[in-house]
């Protein structure tokens, strides 16, 4: 049972990770809903262990880009100068655009995982996250009704990223959603729906990357003081897969949706969760 908990999860991660739809929230709600009590399902070393699956769909997926823009960034450094090359920007931009969220979430660690990595789960941080996922899926909505959808990916400047990185900070609470913040940020600055998915795609390697290492970090130095076991350990590889196959095929469809659709089914979705989470937290009083 634990494997295909680890398969399922993984799967919702994948879909969810890219989706402007919260993947922390769906990993902390699905085992909350279903009542699977399992420690290290419900820790935050296998959610992060699952963002790492995706991160590498965004690897492979984007693997031209990736390359493309390693290049220039370490050109920029040589010759010391960045210049009207948007390569060389756009690198720059993501680097700086990575550091609220980096901040947010060393600082914010310990008490997220306080908050919705125990069992049971306070039932106000469900309320909470159930707020959360509303009032996300209200500017989601707003950002894409009201903006002008005018400006590729070329035209983005330095203030946008700054703006759209500390929009990914507050990402830390489960229910903002990173992809979800990043995109609303994007969409509200007047991008083009698919070039702020992309730019929030691309956002997302390096803050996923450097949690990554900080939780194999935390995860080894457990196992080492026996607090992990070996049977736990298993699952985290079967998790990880999972989250990359369809992550790559998330954003594949993705990309693809967003040239012709708007991002407002993903709003409603979000006001249906939210008001699911609410109702089941109350019942249970």
């Amino acid at each position: 049972m634990l494997t295909l908990k680890a398969i399922i999860l993984g799967i919702v991660q994948g879909l969810t990770e890219f989706l402007p739809v919260s993947s922390s929230a769906h990993l902390i709600i699905i085992p909350w809903l279903f009542g699977w009590k399992d420690p290290i399902i419900n820790s935050l070393s296998f959610d992060v262990a699952l963002h790492l699956g995706t991160l590498v769909a965004v690897i492979v997926f984007f693997a031209s880009d990736l390359w493309r823009l390693i290049k220039a960034f370490f050109k920029s450094i040589a010759e010391r100068k960045i210049g009207a090359d948007m390569d060389r920007k756009l690198a720059w931009y993501l680097l700086a655009a990575c550091i609220p969220g980096g901040i947010a979430g060393v600082l914010l660690q310990n008490g997220i995982e306080a908050s919705f990595h125990t069992n049971p789960i306070p039932k106000a941080s469900m309320i909470f996250m159930a707020a959360a996922l509303a009032v996300l899926g209200a500017l989601l909505w707003l950002a894409d009704a009201k903006a002008k959808h005018t400006r590729t990916l070329d035209k983005i400047s330095f203030k946008d990223a700054v703006l759209i990185g500390l929009a990914q900070a507050c990402a830390v609470i489960p229910g903002v959603s990173r992809s979800g913040s990043t995109i609303t940020a994007g969409l509200a600055l007047g991008l083009e729906r698919d070039a702020a998915a992309r730019f929030s795609f691309l956002l997302s390697a390096p803050i996923i990357f450097g949690a990554g290492l900080k939780s194999l970090y935390d995860l080894v130095k457990d196992a080492k003081a026996g607090l992990v076991s070996s049977a736990d350990l298993s699952i985290f590889p079967i998790g990880f897969i999972a989250a990359g196959i369809a992550g790559f095929f998330c954003i594949k469809y993705l990309m693809k949706f967003l040239e012709k659709h708007s991002t407002k089914v993903f709003a409603w979705y979000r006001f249906a969760l939210a008001a699911l989470v609410l109702a089941v937290a109350l019942i249970r009083g």
